[in-house]
């Protein structure tokens, strides 16, 4: 429960930080300042991420052709 009334306080801190003050009376405004993050931030995190699934990938054709090599020593 704790957890939760944590969260709730951080996401109300959040989003208050973000309002722009000058149109509803409070907020600090930092929209601009998280659009800028997030626009910096999702190209390197694409990256990060397509060079996981390459290593993934190539992990599991590795795998795949040990596991065939095995079958076919079985079979032997």
């Amino acid at each position: 429960m704790k957890a939760v009334i944590i969260g709730l306080v951080i996401l109300a801190a959040a989003v208050f930080a973000i309002l722009p003050a000058d149109v509803l009376g409070y907020g600090l405004g930092w929209g601009s300042d998280v659009l800028t993050f997030l626009r910096g931030g999702v190209p390197v995190v694409a990256v990060l991420i397509g060079l996981i699934a390459i290593f993934i990938g190539i992990a599991d054709m590795k795998d795949r052709a040990e596991a065939k090599k095995e079958s076919a020593e079985k079979k032997e």
